[in-house]
């Protein structure tokens, strides 16, 4: 008996574990593009089987090639004005990069099936994961110029944690993944690229300006939108047939439910200064993390 083409065909999910299951990090990249350009191309055309249910794992596998240690046990990085600093800090993007991989795959193989998510929801941590892939190819590259490797420095696995620790709410993920970590990324990542300036390292400061923060943007941009979906989905109040749209009377409950979130699953204030310019091109203003905020948070972690 012969199978139909549907009945054979890989699907997103099923390529996403394969992903994950990869443990050197440069195949992991290269596999995940290959991938993502069948997802896009549509010879990959169905993100999950809904009679499957596949098991991922809690960790995505890794090389054992990086000395880990507890963020409290991590060297100072510096602040770009030596080599050695500046590949101190090259190689902790490298290694956020490599689990910012496994994270946007992750969340698709995670939550796509189990929370019967659109298409779109798919195609958007598809394009957030390709370019994850990319960065960490690029900044790897320009580590190695700057005369070290990816495993040569010591990292921490904080990102993953909070991977872990919301690894059964999709809204969790969303707000701590995407609107906390994510967006710190854009709040100091000014402040880095200006750091290589001043130190005469241009190359991986234009790197960092014109690739890696306009990218991270839509990356942030990507966990607010299906926050406020999934949120509305929720609380029975999608009314809007864009789902990139939640009307005004529907903001002041997901903002709330944002900040409930946050302080359920995230450990500790946000800590400003805050980039304005770029959360809000994200989708998301003031309203949404100052409550937040150091000087706010114990006031308002009561309420």
């Amino acid at each position: 008996m012969m199978c139909s083409t549907s009945d054979t065909e890989e699907t997103l999910v099923e390529a996403a574990l394969r992903v994950l299951n990869t443990t050197d990090p440069f195949e992991k990249a290269r596999l995940g593009d290959e991938v993502a350009n069948k997802w896009l191309q549509g010879i990959i055309t169905r993100p999950y089987d809904e009679f499957l249910d596949l098991p991922v794992h809690d960790r995505p596998a890794r090389l054992a090639n990086v000395k880990l240690v507890s963020p409290s046990e991590m060297p100072k990085l510096g602040k770009a004005g030596s080599l050695r600093s500046r590949q101190a800090i090259v190689h902790s993007l490298v290694h956020t990069e490599s689990w910012a991989i496994d994270l946007s795959w992750d969340i698709i193989a995670r939550f796509g099936r189990q929370e019967s998510m659109p298409m779109d929801f798919f195609t958007d941590f598809v394009k957030v994961a390709q370019d994850e892939g990319r960065h960490f190819i690029l900044l790897a590259e320009r580590l190695e110029e700057l005369g070290s490797f990816y495993g040569e420095l010591p990292a921490h696995d904080g990102l993953w944690d909070s991977a872990i620790a919301t690894s059964k709410d999709l809204l969790a993920r969303l707000a701590v993944e995407h609107c906390v970590h994510e967006a710190r990324g854009l709040d100091v990542l000014p402040t880095t690229i200006s750091r290589f300036r001043k130190g005469g390292d241009d190359k991986t400061a234009d790197l960092l300006e014109k690739i890696v923060y306009p990218e991270e943007i839509t990356h942030c941009g990507a966990g607010v939108k299906w926050f406020k979906y999934v949120c509305s989905r929720s609380l029975n109040l999608l009314m809007c047939s864009n789902n990139d749209e939640v009307s005004r009377d529907m903001e002041d409950e997901v903002i709330q439910k944002f900040h409930a979130t946050v302080k359920d699953f995230f450990k500790g204030p946000l800590k400003p200064p805050f980039n304005e310019p770029a959360r809000r091109a994200a989708g998301f203003g003031p309203q949404w993390y100052e409550p937040l905020a150091v000087k706010n948070f114990s006031t308002n972690s009561n309420s």
